[in-house]
């Protein structure tokens, strides 16, 4: 999990909360442990990652219309660009998941990999609050943004 920390360019205080975060619902249901994966992360991070976004946005482009800034946004956090970070970091490689969702190829799924970069940002928001995360996803978004 150390490596994984390093790509961050974030170290948790709490580590369970990178478990979880890294947790894919496969493994919480083969394991028996229903309510530990990843899932309400990705719901925290992915407002977070929205607020964030829509902030930098809002900040780098003053002239830009509301509409423009929207289509801006949804292109930065949607699944594919999410993808594209969680690969650039081999999010994959410490994905935690289930027998039949690594024997199909869950581990380079693009949806798999954006749902837990969103619950890594739900993560590192629970773990240190608004400015670490804030920094964290704009050093690892900046080039898409």
């Amino acid at each position: 999990m150390e490596n994984i920390e390093t790509r961050l360019g974030y170290k948790f205080r709490n580590p369970l909360l990178l478990a979880e975060a890294l947790t894919h619902p496969s493994l919480a249901y083969e394991s028996q442990r229903p309510h530990f994966d990843n899932q309400r992360l990705e719901f925290l991070g992915d407002a977070v990652l929205q607020l964030i976004v829509t902030e930098e946005l809002f900040r780098l482009f003053p002239d830009f219309p509301e509409g423009r800034m929207t289509k801006l946004r949804s292109r930065v956090v949607s699944c594919r660009a999410l993808g594209r970070f969680a690969l650039s970091m081999d999010l994959g490689d410490y994905v935690l998941l289930g027998k039949g969702e690594e024997a199909t190829g869950g581990r380079r799924r693009v949806s798999t990999l954006a749902d837990a970069f969103e619950a890594l940002v739900g993560a590192v928001y629970l773990d240190a609050g608004f400015s670490p995360v804030r920094e964290m996803l704009l050093r690892v978004m900046r080039a898409e943004i």
